[in-house]
């Protein structure tokens, strides 16, 4: 035997291990008074032992390493798609601020028009009982007084919008540096988290691959720093492996509505000859729900293929328009636009061309989605009302929480040909029909 493999101080072979003090000891040391009363086991019993416990101890650092990894590479992507969310929400806040201006700009003429039109019928009459006055000085005199009161109006309708233009612009910076700011942390926070993860990952690399080496170690060698690796692995699996809690950027959410919504309202009306052979539409044509047992429909080829859907009877070729759906009512449901072909007899059916917004309730969790392209979106609450407006000729289609008076998304730079429809539908899931219904 190696000299090595001799006590010291006996000078006897070391066949027995003390797991108390983690020595190596040979007979007479066993028997002195120091280990008498101590766990000890041959060496060869206590080197499995501890080849053993390695083992089980590098299936949890494996396990470990991986977790460090996915979270890491989680964190990785997280900060591309944060980055690219930022983009995504200015690109929105600027572009449904523009829609506002426009749509203040349009108020604003619409209301002057209204009130050159009042002070000209006002002036007609003005006029008419003029021709019965004598006095052409008491004439003069009263359609100053009516020139410097229609002045005074159309100075203050422009006073007022620019109030609203300036008040429009400062929501909107105060929105974009926010956004901006968010940005700035969650990417810190995320590459803080980052940081620490891959530290983590490598002395979680490094650990097995020296207790994989240790494991092939004569049993004298491998007992000897039994202990120290033992506590090395353990403080690590000990520390805590987590992703960074960021602040969803979706929190800058676009406040209020412009009133000018209500100018574009159209009545709109579900079209029968569209609808999926799953629906029930009601007699005045602005609800639909699910029926009980699918019926067939002879003579009618063509269905939406997007779960059961229905489109409207109206159709847009150009211009603003704004509609309002209560979907309370539905557990999962979309609801958006779609491109139209006129087909024989002039009768206008859906292309497959579609721009949604979804929304589905399962149990108590409730997620919102968009497309193109499928996407989802952080709306935490139920919408019981949304609003949708559209804008043609700008390529613009926004949806809103009519309830909360908030932008939910906003598309911009869609590109249009021909007539769109309003559309909407009602989600089955597995064959299963159930009691959600949509209202116009």
């Amino acid at each position: 035997m190696a000299e090595d493999e001799y006590c010291e101080v006996h000078q006897e072979p070391l066949r027995l291990f003390c797991d108390e003090d983690q020595i190596t000891l040979c007979n007479k040391c066993f028997q002195s008074l120091e280990h008498h009363r101590h766990l000890v086991y041959g060496i060869q019993e206590a080197a499995e032992k501890a080849r053993k416990l390695f083992q089980e101890i590098l299936t949890a650092l494996r396990e470990k390493l991986e977790v460090a990894r996915s979270i890491l590479a989680d964190e990785q992507d997280r900060m591309k798609m944060i980055q690219e969310e930022e983009q995504n929400l200015t690109e929105i806040i600027e572009s449904e601020y523009g829609l506002r201006f426009r749509l203040l700009t349009e108020e604003n003429e619409l209301s002057l028009l209204r009130l050159q039109g009042c002070k000209f019928d006002l002036n007609l009459r003005k006029a008419k009982q003029n021709q019965r006055i004598r006095f052409s000085t008491e004439l003069e005199k009263s359609q100053e007084a009516l020139q410097a009161e229609k002045q005074a109006c159309e100075d203050m309708v422009e006073l007022g919008s620019k109030q609203r233009h300036q008040m429009l612009s400062s929501n909107k910076e105060v929105l974009l540096r926010r956004l901006s700011c968010l940005t700035r942390e969650n990417m810190t926070k995320l590459k803080e988290s980052e940081a620490r993860v891959s530290e983590q990952q490598c002395s979680l690399q490094r650990i097995i691959t020296e207790l994989e080496k240790e494991c092939k170690e004569p049993a004298s060698s491998l007992l000897q720093n039994a202990r120290y690796n033992l506590e090395r692995s353990e403080s690590l699996l000990l520390q805590c492996l987590k992703s960074a809690h960021i602040t969803d950027l979706s929190s800058c959410q676009i406040k209020g509505m412009s009133k000018m919504l209500a100018v574009f309202q159209r009545h709109i009306t579900l079209d029968p000859e569209t609808a999926h052979p799953s629906l029930v539409l009601s007699k005045n044509l602005k609800s639909v729900r699910l029926r009980n047992i699918q019926q067939d429909v002879p003579g009618k080829p063509w269905r939406c293929d997007f779960s059961a859907t229905v489109c409207a009877a109206e159709s847009f070729s150009s211009g603003k328009h704004y509609w309002e759906v209560n979907v309370e009512m539905a557990s999962r449901w979309q609801l958006g636009i779609c491109s139209v072909t006129d087909r024989k007899g002039n009768r206008m059916e859906a292309s497959g061309n579609k721009v949604l917004l979804m929304g589905s309730m399962m149990g108590t969790d409730y997620t919102s989605w968009v497309f193109p392209p499928l996407k989802k979106i952080y709306w935490g609450k139920q919408t019981h009302r949304v609003g949708v407006f559209l804008d043609y000729e700008y390529g613009q289609l926004s949806f809103y929480d009519v309830t909360e008076s908030s932008l939910i998304y906003h598309f911009s730079h869609l590109t249009f040909q021909g007539n769109i429809k309003p559309v909407f539908a009602l989600c089955t899931s597995s064959g299963d029909l159930n009691s959600d219904s949509l209202t116009v």
